[in-house]
């Protein structure tokens, strides 16, 4: 970049000088027309020179700039074409992920649905079976009270009767019926023995 400009500078500096010689060089008075076929056809040459040391000068820096231009652009549109390839590859990795994750979603989704259904039926049986043991428990449990309740009928019953027998005895056995026992009872062990 820096030898471009130095080149650039040379080149005007020069056109400069030789522009300069060239004014200097025309008179302030009318001359022939000779002379001024001689002085246009000086300041033709003149004016050739400058275009060919322009051109000798100037042509390999601007083609070394614009070929260097031309290959920058070229450089910066090959990076863009590559970022937007790598930007859609990118995208599209990102979509297929996103597609997956869905996907995924959906399955877990389904999965947690069938895990709570099997729970729920699982929740279900137990309190069934729960309540059929419940059930058997609280028959057994009524069956014991029951069972409970007549035994103590029973025993009530037995002591109401002793008690009852007791007084009919009391009221109804005499001195004569208790030797009579007594006598009963001798023979029967006798007999046994």
């Amino acid at each position: 970049m820096r030898s471009k400009i130095i080149s650039i500078l040379l080149s005007l500096l020069l056109l400069l000088l030789l522009t300069g010689g060239a004014i200097a060089s025309g008179e302030a008075h009318h001359a022939d027309s000779g002379v001024l076929l001689k002085d246009f056809l000086y300041r033709v040459l003149n004016f050739g020179i400058v275009v060919a040391m322009l051109i000798y000068f100037l042509a390999k820096p601007l083609k070394k700039g614009l070929a260097g231009r031309r290959e920058d652009i070229e450089k910066a549109l090959a990076e863009a074409k590559q970022a937007k390839e790598k930007a859609e590859a990118k995208f599209a990795e990102y979509d297929r992920k996103l597609a997956k994750a869905t996907e995924e979603i959906a399955e877990i989704s389904a999965t947690i649905r069938r895990e709570g259904e099997l729970e729920k039926q699982k929740i279900i049986e137990n309190a069934k079976s729960i309540a059929v043991k419940i059930e058997q428990e609280a028959e057994k449990t009524a069956e014991l009270e029951v069972a409970k309740a007549r035994t103590a009928l029973q025993r009530e019953a037995v002591q109401l009767a002793v008690g009852v027998a007791e007084e009919l005895l009391k009221k109804n056995f005499t001195k004569d019926d208790d030797a009579r026992f007594i006598d009963e009872y001798m023979q029967k062990v006798g007999e046994l023995h």
